[in-house]
C-alpha cells in the first residue's frame, strides 16, 4: 500500500481508518483528547475540488468515526470544523475536518467552550506548522513547543493511538 498524504506530509503511521476515497488519523497536537483529522484520499486544496463520490465518503467518515470518538472518549457532543482555504484558517492545502468531541466543562479552564474555535484559528489548530515540526525531529532538530499542556505527541504515541482506535472503529456499525 502507498504512503498516505496528508499535503506534502506522510502520516501513514497515524492513520486508524481507511475508506474508498477517505482516511482518518490521530493529530500531533490535539486541542483536546480525541481530537482527530478526516480527509480525502486525493490531495485537493478545497471541498469544492471533491467530486460528489469524494464528499459522500468524506461526511459519512466524519459521522462514523465521529459516533467512535464520541463514544471512546466520553464526549456527549462533537465540533465538526473545516477551515475551508488559506483566509478561513487552512494551514494544509489538503482538504481536512477536525473532530473533536466535547464534554460540559472541557475548556472551562481555558476560555470556555468557543474558545475552541479560537485556537483552531490560532497557532494550536495550525496543523501544518506540526506535521513540519514532526519532520524537524525525525532530522534530529527538536520543535519550539508553544505551550506546555500541548506538547507533540511521538510518532510511537501517536501510532499506538491510532492502533487502538482502529479496533475501536472495528466495533463501530
Amino acid at each position: 500500500m502507498p504512503p498516505t498524504l496528508f499535503g506534502p506530509f506522510t502520516v501513514t503511521s497515524q492513520v486508524f481508518f481507511r475508506t474508498a476515497h477517505s482516511f482518518a488519523f490521530v493529530n500531533l497536537k490535539p486541542i483536546l483528547p480525541g481530537h482527530v483529522l478526516i480527509s480525502p484520499i486525493r490531495v485537493v486544496p478545497r471541498l469544492r475540488d471533491l467530486s460528489p463520490n469524494e464528499i459522500l465518503d468524506l461526511f459519512l467518515t466524519v459521522q462514523k468515526v465521529g459516533n467512535m470518538v464520541e463514544r471512546v472518549f466520553k464526549g456527549s457532543a462533537l465540533n465538526i470544523a473545516t477551515q475551508d482555504g488559506e483566509a478561513a484558517g487552512q494551514s494544509v492545502k489538503h482538504v481536512h475536518v477536525h473532530l473533536i468531541p466535547r464534554s460540559y466543562g472541557d475548556m472551562d479552564k481555558r476560555g470556555g467552550g468557543d474558545a475552541l474555535y479560537e485556537m483552531l484559528e490560532g497557532e494550536e489548530g495550525d496543523v501544518g506548522t506540526h506535521q513540519r515540526e514532526l519532520g524537524k525531529r525525525r532530522e534530529g532538530s527538536f520543535p519550539k513547543v508553544d505551550d506546555t499542556e500541548r506538547a507533540p505527541r511521538s510518532e510511537e504515541e501517536m501510532q499506538k493511538e491510532a492502533e487502538w482506535l482502529a479496533r475501536e472503529m472495528e466495533t463501530e456499525t
